[in-house]
């Protein structure tokens, strides 16, 4: 999903790239205050992730920083700012529709998107709060027990390389 043009390495412009689609995908200007803060939350997990500084990262690089402590200290805000883009009139929620495109646009095929919206809305009331979306995506990378697993047809954490 990271990896765009599918090289083995993940480049700055193609990492950052993902704010900028997301911004288009809702409708945000690049100047837009949430956006702004979207870029700079994946400036600092791009300069978390490449540990050799030479503006790649490698899945061994991205291997070695991924877990618990990457999720929280640089993931989470990141792709909370994702969500804060794609949360138009800001209530904390995503409805189904903004769910999805968010994700298409973020790199998710849109069933998997669609698929990750319905495992997350619980309640069935048509909507994915900010906390449940964050929780699920740490499941899903550090553990691979989140709902979302099913959707992304994996029951194994993205770090596993046994498979």
């Amino acid at each position: 999903m990271l990896d765009v043009d599918g090289d083995g390495v993940v480049t700055h412009a193609e990492y950052l790239g993902r704010v900028a689609r997301v911004a288009s995908a809702m409708g945000r200007d690049a100047s837009h205050p949430v956006v702004v803060a979207s870029r700079a939350a994946h400036e600092a997990v791009f300069a978390d992730m490449d540990g050799d500084h030479d503006g790649r990262v490698t899945f061994e690089e991205y291997r070695t920083w991924v877990g618990h402590d990457a999720f929280e200290r640089s993931c989470r805000p990141a792709l909370g700012s994702l969500f804060d883009i794609a949360d138009a009139d800001g209530d904390g929620r995503l409805e189904r529709g903004e769910f999805i495109r968010m994700r298409t646009a973020a790199g998710n095929a849109e069933a998997d998107a669609a698929a990750a919206f319905d495992d997350l809305d619980a309640d069935h009331d048509g909507l994915v709060d900010r906390d449940t979306y964050l929780a699920g995506i740490r499941d899903f990378v550090t553990t691979g027990t989140s709902p979302m697993a099913a959707s992304y047809g994996t029951g194994r954490p993205l770090l596993d390389t046994a498979h």
